[in-house]
Formats: C-alpha cells, structure tokens, sequence
C-alpha cells in the first residue's frame, strides 16, 4: 500500500474575526487533517490573536491529536516584529515554522519547519538550511513536482534535523490562492484610499481577499492586505502519483472562509482512499471561490494555467 500523505491546514492568510477563527479550528479539530500551522503570517497590525491566544489554541488542537506548528511571518518591518518573532521561537512547546531567514538564526539548533516564503531553489540550498535544523520543507508555490524532486528526491532524501539524521519531509501547497508576493505597503488600504497606518483595518471585511479583475473583468490577482495572491486556486488533487514519484509526503491547504470541511474530505478521499480525483476535482470547482482552479506551476507552465479540460 502507498504511504499515507499527511493533510496540513496551512495558517488563514486573511484576517478573521476571532470568533470566526475558534469556530474554524473547532471544525478543523474533528477533520482528517493531521497538522494545523497556527499564528498570523502576513500583518502584524492584525490584532485579534495575540501569541498566548494561538498558544492555547495550540494546545487544544494537540489534544485532539494534532501535530501543531507556529508560523512566524513572512515580512518583518519594525523592531516590535522582530520582538513578536522572538518570542514565538523562544518557546519550545510547539515546533515553528520560519517565515522568513530572520527566524532562522533564532531557530538554529532546534527542530524547525522551512516556510514557502524561505527561497530554497536547489538541494544544495536545502542541505544548508538542514545543517541549521530544518526538518520539514514547504516547497516555494512556483515550482514544479519535477522541481521538487530534484530538490529533496524520493529515493535520497536530504537528512536535517539536530542530529543531522532526520530525512527531510517535503510538504507542496496543494490548495489555495497562491501566495505571490509581499510589500511594505497595504494594498487593501490603498484600494479604501487610506494610509497603512490608519488603514481602519479594512481586511477584516475580505476573508478570502479583495479580488481585482482586469479590464475585461477577468479575475487576475487578490488582494489580501500586504499580500498579493493568484485570484485562482492552486488545485493539485489529481497528483497523488507524481506526488510520491517528487517525493512529496504532506500537501498542504490553505484555508478558505466557506466549506473548507469539504476540501479537506476531498483530499483525503483521493490521496488516502479510493475517491476519483476528477470528481472531486469537479465537485471542488462547482464550490470554489471566483477564478477557478488551476496547477500550472505543477506542470512547468504559467501559473494560472490547468492541464485537464
């Protein structure tokens, strides 16, 4: 029999009320899902979760049998992040997940998961974050399953951790708008004309993003505060073969406002079971957010492309 693929919940990229995001993980709590990465990733202005929020969050969830992970984020801008960033890492309760390298000297040692916003492009490049401690790898969104498992093959997986004797776990994000791009300045401000700092936290009213079209009215990109994202979603549950062949032992699914309970059956019916990908791929799509699904990157192509008709 094939080997289990782990089903990861990604951390909610958007900003959701706090209720919202206890009702979320609630659900989240009884879904096949094997880990849950926690903690706010994108804006540090985002206000309704404080570290000891996640932290009993996290400690829940590990009581409902769920290996959990903080995330730190990806961009840091002030020194009040860098003070965020390390007191997340100074706990040893949960294992964490580096945003960015600003994490990685606070991690160095230490059992740690490379976030998809950490540019690792070749083995070489792998091998010196695992000299660091990595454990876990998120594969960065752009590249293809060839790619991938070149990096970090099936067959002579790159060994990380401590004791420099944990082979490598390659993890692909296997759902969701695609996480683009970062910048200092806060696109849903500017769209409300207001500055970034006194941006009335805007976001909050989008939770899975502001979606900007283009001319013709084609969904083209979404807007998620400081973060640009795909209007599409990353969908790479007809993959399971050319996920195993890469190597690939964990997808992971980023969250979205509505239904997501039924992504995270999907997956798991196809990758675990004896569900048929083309249906549920057909059944996600009739349920999925404005811009449809795509697997371009997966396949060496533009992004915003799909290999089945």
């Amino acid at each position: 029999m094939n080997p289990r693929i782990r089903l990861t919940v990604g951390p909610v990229l958007y900003y959701w009320p706090r209720k919202t995001l206890i009702d979320f993980y609630g659900q989240v709590a009884d879904s096949p899902a094997d880990t849950v990465v926690l903690g706010e990733v994108v804006c540090s202005r985002r206000h309704e979760m404080k570290l000891d929020d996640w932290l009993a969050l996290a400690r829940d969830l590990a009581g409902c049998g769920k290996e959990v992970v903080l995330a730190s984020q990806a961009l840091l801008e002030s020194e009040s992040d860098l003070r965020e960033m390390r007191r997340l890492t100074a706990q040893d309760e949960f294992m964490v997940e580096a945003g960015d390298a600003s994490a990685l000297r606070t991690l160095a040692g230490r059992a740690f998961v490379l976030g998809p916003h950490v540019n690792v492009y070749s083995r070489p490049a792998l091998e010196e974050h695992a000299a660091l401690g990595a454990v876990r790898w998120v594969a960065p969104v752009e590249l293809s399953l060839e790619a991938i498992g070149l990096v970090n093959p099936a067959g002579s997986p790159v060994a990380g951790g401590p004791a420099a004797d944990t082979p490598i776990a390659t993890e692909l994000f296997a759902f969701g708008r695609l996480p683009l791009a970062f910048s200092a300045r806060c696109f849903t401000a500017r769209h409300y004309h207001l500055n970034k700092d006194e941006c009335g936290f805007r976001c909050i009213e989008h939770p899975d993003g502001l979606l900007l079209s283009t001319g013709e009215g084609a969904p083209f990109l979404t807007l998620n505060g400081i973060q640009t994202q795909s209007a599409a979603q990353q969908c790479l549950i007809g993959e399971a073969a050319a996920m195993r062949a890469a190597g690939v032992s964990r997808v992971r699914l980023s969250p979205v406002a509505q239904r997501f309970g039924e992504v995270l059956a999907s997956f798991e019916r196809v990758l675990n079971g004896d569900g048929d990908a083309a249906e549920e791929r057909t059944a996600l799509a009739a349920m999925s957010l404005p811009g449809g699904l795509v697997d371009g990157f997966a396949h060496r192509r533009p992004g915003l492309e799909r290999s089945w008709s």
